[in-house]
């Protein structure tokens, strides 16, 4: 079978996506080397995965040997998690500083995947595009581009719009496979850079069987037996969880558990300390990947309330939300087309009008007072398990790189 070479942006640490795809590929038959950035101390430079998917880490930035630390690879272990954050830059120095680090590491990855020789590229989001398709022209490989996100339409990326769209619309036409995350994401693609409709993979995670778990309590030490409201996964802008927080307000005899990290996590804590809501309003930082199931399937209510604020949240479907299906959680999530279409399909739970305070805070609630209500919800988001599974559209990842293999430069 084909060697593949998968470019991520990213220590690869914590991304669930891109491991999932490359353990697919791998059980398939294709040998799967992941590139990814090398923080030394943090990350090993090379690793083998539990199954077989090798990693290769490129330093982040120049010369970081003379600072005396070179972490050791490691020749086997399963991948951990914690969130991938970044530190702020100002200033004209600190910006040509970042600049050339960039710079250095892209030639660092171009020239390692170039001499790795695979047969696809695939690269993971626009800004690894470039370098991926460099690397497939001066290696002869066939390249397929992974959209995770609309990136010319999304939070904090304003002023790269036109950076990011001049670099798709020249690079779509040119690869040989393209995939995103949603159908309303496909059709915006096709139809801003007139390319044929990328293959739809959802951020679905793998099927798991409900479990019954205590986790957040005992992580906590929660010591009343109230219903516990989970939000799990970044906490960034526009996700309307400042709004969450306040909403615990209006809820009472409920916790509010937020699972993850981010730039608003000092913001959150500060809302909550001013309404008085510490005992009840909670955070636990970001969890390996391997444990996370147990954690969300100790709440009792899951929510994603972000707000209408760009093209990419409005085209979302939102991998928690899957998450919270495996988990056997009902749901309270925005009213945007591509959740709307996955919860009432499989009436999962109770949809509102992003950035309505009022309209949450009411059906969180309702659920919460109803535990009925939750119960039905519940039993039909293990229903709908097996479909809203990574394993049930995998066959589209395979199907696709068979086409790109057969296909010509």
């Amino acid at each position: 079978m084909s060697r593949v070479a998968m470019l991520v942006w990213n220590e690869f640490r914590n991304d669930a996506r891109v491991l999932k795809e490359a353990q697919t590929l791998q059980a398939a038959g294709h040998r799967v080397t992941v590139f990814a950035l090398h923080t030394p101390g943090v990350t090993a430079e090379k690793q083998t995965l539990d199954d077989g998917v090798e990693v290769v880490r490129v330093a982040s930035r120049p010369l970081w040997w003379l600072h005396g630390h070179k972490a050791a690879a490691a020749p086997r272990v399963s991948v951990a998690a914690a969130s991938d954050g970044t530190t702020g830059q100002s200033g004209l120095g600190k910006q040509v500083l970042r600049i050339i680090a960039r710079s250095w590491t892209h030639f660092g990855l171009l020239w390692r995947m170039t001499m790795h020789k695979a047969d696809i590229v695939h690269a993971h989001d626009v800004n690894v595009l470039p370098t991926a398709w460099l690397a497939a022209r001066l290696s002869g490989a066939k390249i397929v581009y992974d959209a995770h996100e609309i990136s010319t339409s999304r939070e904090g990326y304003s002023s790269f719009r036109n950076l990011v769209a001049g670099v798709e619309r020249f690079l779509m036409p040119r690869v040989q496979g393209t995939i995103t995350t949603t159908d309303a994401r496909a059709k915006f693609f096709a139809r801003a850079y007139g390319v044929a409709r990328p293959v739809v993979l959802q951020n679905r995670p793998r099927h798991q069987v409900a479990q019954a778990s205590n986790r957040i309590r005992e992580e906590l030490s929660l010591n009343q037996p109230w219903p516990i409201v989970l939000y799990q996964g970044g906490v960034q802008q526009g996700r309307g969880l400042e709004r969450l927080v306040r909403v615990a307000a209006q809820v009472p005899d409920t916790y509010f558990v937020f699972i993850g990290g981010g730039l608003l996590d000092g913001s959150l804590r500060s809302i909550a300390a001013e309404l008085g809501l510490e005992g009840r309003v909670r955070f636990i930082p970001t969890v390996a990947l391997a444990e996370l199931p147990s954690f969300t399937a100790s709440a009792d209510i899951g929510v994603q309330p972000i707000e209408n604020t760009c093209l990419n949240h409005y085209t979302t479907d939102s991998n928690k939300l899957f998450e919270y299906v495996q988990a056997g959680l009902p749901v309270v999530a925005s009213d945007l087309p591509e959740i709307r279409r996955v919860v009432r399909a499989h009436d999962l739970g109770m949809l509102v009008p992003p950035g309505d305070t009022e309209a949450l805070a009411e059906a969180i609630g309702q659920l919460v007072q109803n535990e009925a209500l939750r119960l039905h919800y519940s039993e039909r988001a293990e229903q709908a398990a097996v479909a809203l599974s990574w394993e049930s559209q995998e066959h589209e990842l395979l199907a696709l790189y068979d086409k790109v293999l057969l296909s010509k430069r």
